[in-house]
């Protein structure tokens, strides 16, 4: 009897370690799955008009962060590897970007990082100006970082400064759309996937225990992604809202 208790114990133990390990690898690949529709749309219709690249400038800052910050307050390595997968993504998809914009672009005229112009900020044309602005930021991250390691405080406020910028992924999306009137050209099943990974994420933090503001994070976010399908539903109510 007893060694049918322990062999009973020993599966589920195994059969837990399966999906831990099958939860940790969605948390890390994921995130990046909503992009994949964007992608496709976007090389479908050589238009970058409904996509905001914003949304890669805010994944790319959090994440950046969020690598920092695990140097200072080591949380689950599942989620430093999520960081490293997602500024991958978004260099692909600002990339796609760069190159439609190129191929479409009928003036010769070229907005450049060194050209230190803001109202171009986030819009230059090459795709190195984006990877030179992201070096530079993670040089100047390094080294703050390495100053001030030993502050409890600046760790807690770097790690609330990763989940806030995080948190306000959807937002500059949510906000071209409005300035569009139009969710045209966004791919609705991104939207779809965002909600369905920020649930289970959220879900992922709580029951991990880990720190506050993850799950904090995950609640704004969930709350922006149903304020842009609310926007899709607005936009096309006269219309048939076609996935993709």
């Amino acid at each position: 009897m007893d060694a049918e208790v322990v062999l009973q114990e020993e599966d589920m133990e195994g059969s837990w370690t399966l999906l831990s390990w099958l939860a940790s690898f969605v948390m890390v690949f994921g995130g990046a799955l909503p992009y994949v529709p964007q992608y496709q749309e976007i090389q479908r219709s050589s238009n970058t008009e409904g996509f905001s690249t914003r949304v890669c400038f805010v994944l790319l800052i959090a994440n950046i962060l969020r690598i920092f910050f695990w140097m200072g307050k080591q949380f689950e390595m599942t989620l430093l590897l999520q960081s490293v997968v997602m500024i991958l993504t978004m260099f692909a998809m600002l990339h796609l970007c760069c190159t439609v914009q190129n191929t479409n672009r009928v003036s010769t005229r070229q907005h450049r990082l060194s050209d230190l112009n803001f109202q171009y900020f986030w819009k230059w044309s090459a795709f190195e100006d984006y990877l030179l602005f992201c070096f530079g930021f993670t040089v100047l991250c390094a080294v703050v970082t390495l100053l001030l390691l030993d502050s409890a405080v600046f760790v807690e406020t770097l790690g609330s400064l990763a989940l806030m910028f995080e948190a306000m992924l959807g937002l500059p999306q949510l906000l071209q759309n409005f300035d569009n009137r139009s969710t045209k050209g966004m791919s609705v099943k991104m939207v779809l996937l965002w909600t369905a990974g920020d649930v289970f994420k959220t879900t992922y933090f709580v029951m991990n225990e880990s720190p506050a503001q993850f799950w904090v994070c995950g609640s704004v976010q969930i709350m922006i992604d149903v304020f842009i399908l609310l926007q899709v539903l607005l936009y096309n109510q006269d219309s048939r809202v076609k996935l993709g």
